[in-house]
């Protein structure tokens, strides 16, 4: 059987005969996806993980792609010059003195129930390379790929609830979502649909119609069969922990707990109209579903905010779902009593130039730009940090990719400090430098 030689210790990544007598209709996606990030449930029986649970047991990532206005969103500056200040107004929120834009009406309402960073930068202007940044916390490396907080999480706490550690909301969004030099089997599980859209399925997660439980329990016994036929062929430690790869697999698709925990049906219209029938609104209440099920990481994007043109229709056309879907998931969560153990972020690779360009938009600006936290030990109704009046540079408190990423990590109960092994047993530290920003700590 022809093996993988970019992952040799993996025993999902050989051709696909052996999969071949898996195939139920639903296993043939799960050949590269559910067995692989299911085999760090059979390798954690063997380990000891060094991390313990922290403040927050799971973290809602929702990423802007393409670089989101700090100017138009958390850091209006209404006294810039109108070259500075764009297109809009800004808007008072429950927070004396504070004030967004005012295209965010309903995150202006519940600004008591986050702390918003206006002081985030880094230096990368280009989009891959400032992504990178956010996902991992690195800057981008000739020499190495680094994995996504997603993945270290996955990699550090392993499954809980037989499902998932580490989803992505609809797919993987970009390349450094992914588990870098960690093995694949702490990349992220990518539900392959829409929530947003009507039929939502996730793929690989229900039986096909023709193929009845007592069907699928057939395949389950020929599995077996096979396992001992390759394994009389092949004398591989890789294949003596297939079969609890698989296992586990089918423990998921078997389990309608787990597969409920996907399931929007299942909420009530009220809420689905709170959050918002729209992209963003329901990839949120989906994320929070999942959250709620056990998932420790869930990743999400929503939108895209590259606009380097006429930003006035693209902030109103994007802009109004994001807020409502976000301050729906907030409220939603602090409603349930699951904030505290909530971590939910908000960001984008960059932001964007203090004055409008000549085509009426904003370009790529790395130096300062804004993110938002909530919940999971995060503190309420803050605004940290400071951009200067043109929202060009930081003025207060500072704050790099490392010192963000160290802090998620912190209050996951995660030592960043800690190493991790690349190819060629290299140690690599999980943030290399940074400092946790203990004063938006509880």
């Amino acid at each position: 059987m022809k093996k993988n030689p970019s992952c040799p210790g993996n025993p999902f990544a050989s051709d696909s005969s052996r999969r071949e007598f898996l195939h139920v209709g639903l296993l043939a996606g799960l050949g590269l996806t559910l067995p692989e990030f299911l085999k760090m449930e059979a390798l954690g029986a063997q380990k000891t993980y060094a991390s313990k649970e922290g403040v927050a047991k799971s973290v809602i990532q929702i990423f802007l792609p393409g670089g989101l206005a700090q100017q138009e969103s958390f850091d209006p500056k209404p006294y810039a010059p109108s070259e500075y200040r764009g297109p809009f107004g800004s808007i008072p929120t429950v927070l004396k003195g504070e004030r967004f834009g005012e295209h965010m009406k309903e995150m202006a309402k519940v600004a008591d129930l986050m702390t918003v960073i206006r002081s985030m930068s880094h230096g990368e202007a280009a989009h891959e390379r400032g992504t990178h940044n956010m996902f991992t916390g690195y800057r981008p490396s000739p020499a190495l790929q680094f994995p996504s907080m997603g993945s270290v999480v996955s990699h550090e706490f392993g499954p809980k609830n037989n499902l998932p550690p580490y989803v992505c909301v609809p797919n993987v969004p970009n390349e450094f979502a992914n588990s870098g030099y960690l093995s694949s089997a702490y990349g992220p599980f990518g539900l392959g649909a829409d929530p947003a859209r009507g039929n939502f399925k996730v793929r690989d997660l229900n039986l096909p119609k023709d193929v009845d439980e007592q069907r699928f329990n057939r395949r389950k016994s020929m599995l077996s069969t096979v396992d001992d036929h390759f394994r009389s062929l092949e004398n591989s430690d890789a294949l003596d922990s297939m079969d609890s790869f698989y296992q586990h697999a089918y423990k998921l698709i078997s389990s309608q707990k787990a597969r409920e925990a996907f399931d929007l049906s299942k909420e009530p219209e009220k809420l689905k109209l709170m959050y918002g029938k729209t992209q963003a609104g329901q990839r949120m209440l989906l994320a929070r579903r999942l959250a709620e099920a056990g998932v420790r990481f869930i990743s999400l994007t929503a939108g895209g905010w590259d606009h380097h043109d006429n930003i006035k229709t693209g902030i109103q056309k994007q802009l109004p779902s994001v807020d409502k879907a976000v301050a729906a998931l907030l409220k939603d969560l602090n409603q349930r009593g699951m904030l505290d153990n909530t971590l939910v972020l908000l960001t984008s690779e960059f932001g964007r130039t203090p004055k409008i360009n000549k085509t009426n938009g904003r370009d790529h600006w790395p130096r300062v730009f804004s993110v938002m936290m909530a919940g999971g030990g995060v503190q309420k109704g803050v605004i940290y940090g400071k951009s200067n009046a043109l929202a060009a540079e930081p003025e207060e408190n500072k704050v790099g990719v490392q010192d963000f990423a160290k802090t998620v990590y912190h209050q996951m109960g995660i030592n960043a400090d800690k190493e991790l092994m690349a190819p060629g047993g290299r140690p690599i530290e999980i943030v290399d430098g940074g400092e946790v920003i203990k004063d938006i700590l509880l």
